[in-house]
């Protein structure tokens, strides 16, 4: 399974789910990508002198937690007593994320968390009311830039800050070359703009759509490449990518069905010989300010 597949056909309720195997193998790698930055940059702002609030906690709404990769990352990084409320579909990766969620903050400080299965695109600014923090991971991507525009107007309407992290932004570059990367790419990256029903998925546009749509708010936003760095060293996370990217470059053009085969047991050779490195482009964006 590539980094954001979504098989043709269906609606945001339709869509598969994902699993919780592939969770586990991206994590380390999403771990590693993401923006310390930006993530420093949150640290700081909630850090920063406020009103007089005694232990209350920042409230951080976590939209399609998954098992709660980002909660785990984030939280940890963030400073004093959190309540974190993530959402997805999934009920069983839901159970998952309440119970690998950490439960110290940054300076020891306690985190606690609530599950609710709801569809994120239509959520409402009542939601994000009073909230310090929206997040997101491997996200947007999978939406419309409709849908990304509704997740811009909810955040802006509850004056909600935003660290939308890890979407494709159609950047792969492999070593050594070959002939065909460019091609497959380009059927990759036609794959991530599909049409899924009625739907057509923002895919690698979906941080610009997401730019253009705080900017309509007033709503400043920074952006930060974060790139997967793959190779022997995360030879698992590499062949299921490498698979999935194929599968989906195949699924958008038939017609390379015969040239990836051959594609793929070069690939799968340099693998194996220690010879493969990938980067796998991804973008983070944070929106507003946290307060």
């Amino acid at each position: 399974m590539s980094d954001s597949l979504i098989p043709s056909g269906g609606s945001i309720d339709q869509m598969p789910r994902v699993t919780p195997d592939w969770l586990a193998l991206r994590e380390d790698a999403d771990a590693a990508a993401r923006s310390v930055e930006l993530a420093d940059t949150v640290h700081h702002r909630l850090a920063a002198p406020g009103p007089p609030d005694g232990a209350r906690p920042v409230i951080i709404h976590d939209l399609g937690c998954g098992t709660g990769s980002m909660g785990r990352w984030l939280a940890s990084r963030l400073p004093g007593p959190q309540h974190w409320i993530m959402y997805d579909r999934d009920p069983d990766l839901l159970e998952r994320a309440r119970g690998g969620m950490t439960d110290a903050a940054a300076d020891g400080a306690p985190v606690t968390v609530e599950t609710r299965q709801h569809d994120v695109t239509a959520l409402t600014a009542d939601d994000f009311r009073g909230a310090a923090l929206v997040t997101a991971s491997a996200l947007l991507d999978l939406l419309t830039a409709e849908e990304i525009g509704r997740i811009a107007a909810t955040c802006a309407g509850a004056a909600c800050p935003a660290l939308l992290t890890l979407s494709v932004s159609g950047r792969v570059e492999l070593t050594p070359d070959d002939p065909l990367d460019a091609e497959i790419a380009a059927a990759f990256n036609a794959h991530q703009r599909r049409a899924v029903g009625d739907r057509r998925l923002a895919g690698p546009d979906a941080v610009a759509a997401a730019v253009d749509a705080f900017a309509r708010y007033g709503v400043a936003t920074s952006v930060r490449s974060s790139p997967w760095l793959l190779g022997p060293a995360t030879a698992d996370l590499t062949l299921e990518w490498l698979t999935g990217w194929l599968d989906a470059a195949v699924e958008q053009r038939p017609e390379l069905a015969g040239p990836v085969s051959a594609y793929a047991g070069r690939r799968r050779s340099d693998l194996a010989e220690g010879r493969l490195r990938v980067v796998v482009g991804h973008d983070d964006l944070l929106a507003g300010s946290p307060r």
